[in-house]
């Protein structure tokens, strides 16, 4: 998961909803089904995640996927923030249109519309995309899937699987995308190798943003890259 740094405050219509927050589940449901702005809201949010989901860092407009605007904390658990911009992130599948393709998988679904994050969540053991550190919980494998980064607390394993488990990023779906880009990069290195090009280059081209989008599961590649990942984004730093 990448660290999401959050800039500004958003549109000046979210704030001004927000200066009269919602104190129940109702309100904020009710008050945030009729926001009209939400497109305006989404296009901040993009912008900042470099068009990546801020769970599973696919990027859903190359599969014809969309998003939907995700609440960190649950409107149901904590309506005050419902419109607060720092507890909102850009989630993959749309709220209409997605959802209808994942019918009958619904345990195909990840990311804020999985089942496991659509009812209440322990905010203290869920790790964020907005928190700095959120990063080092986390680990990736070329098999495609997600897992507790080694050397953590029992703490911050037990951190790292609730929210796996509670997001669903194992799902068969985003396991399969994950070992296709593992398996991509892996042929792209020994071609490099073979061919004496170089490896700072290729890591760059899906490590720094082209335009204002990055590449997909940038935490996956910079795994793969190892060190050469870390010099690139010393020198191309992305938030990150």
């Amino acid at each position: 998961m990448r660290a999401v740094c959050k800039r500004g405050h958003g549109p000046y219509q979210l704030n001004n909803s927000n200066s009269n927050p919602p104190i129940s589940a109702e309100a904020a449901d009710s008050r945030w089904s009729g926001f009209k702005y939400k497109q305006q809201v989404l296009a901040y949010l993009l912008e900042e995640q470099y068009g990546l989901c801020c769970y599973s860092e696919i990027r859903p407009d190359q599969i014809g996927l969309g998003f939907h605007i995700e609440h960190v904390e649950n409107k149901s658990q904590n309506p005050q923030r419902t419109f607060d911009y720092h507890n909102l992130a850009a989630s993959a599948l749309d709220s209409e249109s997605d959802l209808h393709t994942f019918k009958g998988r619904a345990s195909e679904v990840f990311g804020g519309h999985a089942l496991g994050k659509s009812d209440a969540v322990d905010i203290k053991r869920f790790v964020s995309c907005h928190h700095p550190d959120c990063r080092r919980f986390f680990a990736y494998l070329s098999d495609g899937r997600i897992v507790p980064a080694d050397k953590l607390s029992i703490e911050d394993e037990d951190r790292a699987l609730y929210t796996i488990g509670l997001l669903n990023l194992n799902s068969h779906f985003l396991q399969n995308l994950r070992q296709q880009w593992w398996d991509e990069l892996q042929v792209l290195f020994e071609d490099h190798i073979d061919q004496d090009m170089s490896l700072y280059c290729l890591a760059s081209i899906d490590l720094v943003p082209r335009g204002k989008q990055l590449s997909p599961f940038f935490s996956l590649t910079r795994t793969f890259f190892g060190d050469i990942a870390e010099e690139v984004l010393t020198q191309n730093p992305v938030d990150a």
